[in-house]
Parts: C-alpha cells; structure tokens; sequence
C-alpha cells in the first residue's frame, strides 16, 4: 500500500451567528419572547458595569491622571486583540457546528466580564486593577468570536417590536435610580441572572437540523438500536467470541418500525455544555432515558495520528494491519480504527477516523455511526480486546452497514423526518484527507 498525498482540510468558512439560526433552525415564538428579555437585562447590565468602569479609571477624581486611563485601555486593547486572533484560530471551524454551545458560552464570557467591571473600582489601583480590568477585556473578545455577530439577529429581532433606541431609554432611566453600591450589586446580579436563563431557555428552544457529533450520537444510537435484524446480529457476534463465523444477514427490518427521531425530539435531549468528540449510546424508553458513554472519536485525522492510534496499549504493541485495514475499507470513502482507553477505571474506546479525498457529508456521517456501533459492540464483547479483535468487530460492523443499503436506507428515512445531511458539521477542526 502506498500512500501518495495527505491532504488538509481548510476550515469551512465561519457564518455569522444569524445566519447560522437562520440556515440551521427552527426559531420558534418562545425563542423570541426569551431572546428580547435576555438582551434587555444584559443591557441595562452592560450599563452598570460601564459606569463602574468609568469609575475606576478616575471619572469623577480630581486626582486622576488622563494619561494613567489611556495605558489602562491600551492594554485592555491589546489583550482582547490577543485573545481574538488566539481563540478564532482555536474554535473557528467548531463554530457553526456547535453554534448553540458558543452561543450560550459567549453570553457566560460576558457576564463574567461585567462582574470583573463592577469590581474595579474596589481593587487597588495598579497592577491588581489593570489585570481586572485586561481579564474583563480578554473574556469580552472571546464573547466578540463565540457570538458577538449575533447582534446582528437581535437587531433585527427588537425592530420588530419598536426601535432599539427605546430600550437604551429605558436603560438609562433605571441606572440614573441605582445609586448605592448594595442596590447596584444586587441588581446587577439579579440581571445577570435573568440574562443567563433567558438565553438558556432560547438556546433551548432551537431546532438545528444538521447533525453534529452530540445530535448524532442520539439520533444514531436510537436508530440502530431499534433496527432488530441489526441487534439479532451484534447478539450473535457477542456470543462468537471467536469471530469466526461467517454472517447470515437476515432480512433488515422496515422503516416503519425504525425510531428516527425529529429535530424537535433530539433538541429535548440535546445538552448545550457536552464532550467534545465523546461517543455516547442512547436509549429511550416510555419513563426516562439513559446514556451510556462509550469513549471518544475524533474524524479526519492525519496519518500520523492514526498510525500512532494503538500507543499507550500493551495490547495494541503491535503493527498496525495497514494493509487488512485498506481492504476492508478499499470501497468506502473512510477508514476506522479503535483502541481501548481506560478512563475512570471503565473500559472506554476511542474511535480515529481517516478520511479519504472526495469524502462527502454521507460518507461522514456513516464513518460516525460505525465508530459508534463498534464501540457498543466492543463494549459489550471483551473490554480490552486485541488488535485483531477489534479488526474483526469492525469488519463485521461495517458489513452490516452495508446490507441491502442498510446505511443509506437510515439517510433516506433522517431526511424524510426533516434532518438535513447535507450539511458539514462532525468536524470541529480543520481535518486531512489522504489518497492511497
């Protein structure tokens, strides 16, 4: 086997956070009415930590040095320019996919900073209130890249119900009341409060139609475990130890009886703060739903990574059957590999997935849910297994995939329910692709 080019995947190009609701989600009534108080209460917020601010660089002190105040806000520029140009490198390709998460984060990022504004003016002027003052500058940046270009979606959003100009009037009535130290705080945090929650139950309340790695985790576990010719066969491959025998698919079952849950349905479930790249087996029943975490993957990894997959194993010591592996793979757009990783005293797998060049969403998507029907099969068979064991659960895995288009089959009955899988979204940062 001859390896002729890697090739790097360049970030998908970001969308501003309106558009992103706009492409991806289903913005519903309580969406709106939930997103207008947030902003409300940021900003009236926005204005106390402000003033506070103005305060602690010398506004009102006679003895204050303009000079002091100007280094002070040199600094903060320079930070929070630091900090943009950091993070927008580090999560520029993760946010579209995780747009809810950035969202929500981006709002915790500003209320932080306004809590730090508020306490300049009581830290010591100095040192101690310069890195206040630049910390409150940093975390505002990271809210500028996880979701300052939202603004642009509460503007239009507010011109619906009147003009923004209203809501600073309003706001500058009620902070021209709020005069007292105890009042200012106890006001500030209960607007921070409300401000959180709001967007909490906002974020909530959206219904992204593209299929990331936590959607697809739950929409992926709950269609294959309801595929019951599927799960007749991870039975008989638990039972074979071996892994010896031959398959002898049966007929797979019809759509009908596959669970093939809605947008609106997996939004229920859907955490907003989860593991990056975790592999999580979800089941649902008519009382409660449990979750089962399986390990981790990560998708479109160099060759490098994917060659060193099995270090830190003394099972997986061993070459790496790289030429088993372009075999069983020879027709599909994707190779997979998994090695144990013990966490927590469990036995965890952790999935890396190779893309190849021309590898479209489909084939994506397929990659994930064969890493994460691997895993529950592995989990389920020997935990610690060997090199050729899992070789064998992963031939066989994909076998079943492929039964009378059985994947395909799943891609037609997602689209049917209103998910769109077309739409890039298991890679979070910029990935390879590799000829052969």
């Amino acid at each position: 086997m001859t390896i002729s080019r890697e090739y790097r995947q360049e970030p998908v190009e970001m969308h501003e956070t309106s558009l992103i609701y706009q492409k991806h989600a289903n913005a519903k009534p309580r969406y709106q009415i939930f997103d207008s108080l947030q902003a409300f209460c940021s900003s009236i917020a926005g204005l106390l930590s402000s003033r506070a601010v103005l305060q602690g660089v010398g506004v009102g002190n006679a003895n204050a040095s303009p000079t002091s105040a100007l280094l002070l806000h040199i600094l903060q520029d320079i930070s929070g320019r630091i900090a943009t140009i950091c993070f927008a490198h580090h999560i520029g390709t993760a946010l579209e996919p995780e747009c809810k998460t950035y969202r929500l984060a981006a709002d915790v990022f500003n209320d932080i900073a306004m809590i730090l504004d508020c306490l300049s003016p009581g830290v010591p002027a100095g040192p101690a209130r310069v890195t206040v003052l630049s910390t409150a500058g940093v975390l505002r940046a990271l809210c500028g890249v996880a979701g300052g270009s939202s603004k642009a979606s509460l503007s239009a959003h507010f011109a619906k119900w009147g003009n923004l100009a209203e809501l600073n009037a309003v706001g500058s009535v009620v902070i021209s009341h709020i005069t007292s130290f105890s009042t200012t705080w106890l006001i500030l945090l209960i607007l921070l409060a409300l401000h959180l929650s709001m967007n909490y139950a906002a974020v909530r309340a959206v219904q992204i139609t593209s299929l990331n790695r936590q959607r697809a985790n739950i929409v992926f576990s709950a269609l294959l475990d309801s595929d019951m010719s599927l799960r007749l066969e991870l039975e008989s491959l638990e039972l074979d130890l071996d892994l010896d025998l031959e398959l002898d698919p049966t007929p797979t079952a019809s759509k009908s009886e596959w669970t093939i849950l809605t947008p609106a349905q997996v939004a229920k479930h859907e955490r907003i703060f989860h593991r990056d790249g975790a592999l999580q087996w979800t089941q649902h029943s008519s009382t409660h739903t449990t979750t089962q975490h399986l390990g981790s993957a990560q998708i479109g990894v160099s060759m490098s990574t994917f060659l060193g997959s099995r270090s830190g194993s003394r099972s997986f010591q061993r070459a790496l059957p790289l030429q088993r592996l372009a075999g069983v793979f020879a027709d599909e757009f994707y190779i997979l590999f998994l090695v144990p990783s013990a966490t927590g005293g469990n036995a965890k797998w952790h999935a890396f997935i190779l893309l190849k060049r021309g590898c479209a969403v489909e084939h994506q998507l397929k990659a994930w849910a064969h890493a994460l029907l691997a895993a529950r099969a592995l989990a389920r068979i020997i935990p610690g297994s060997s090199v050729d064991v899992v070789l064998a659960v992963v031939e066989r895995t994909l076998v079943l995939l492929n039964t009378d288009a059985r994947f395909e089959r799943y891609l037609a009955g997602l689209s049917g329910v209103g998910w769109d899988v077309n739409i890039a979204a298991l890679e979070t940062r910029a990935g390879r692709r590799i000829d052969f």
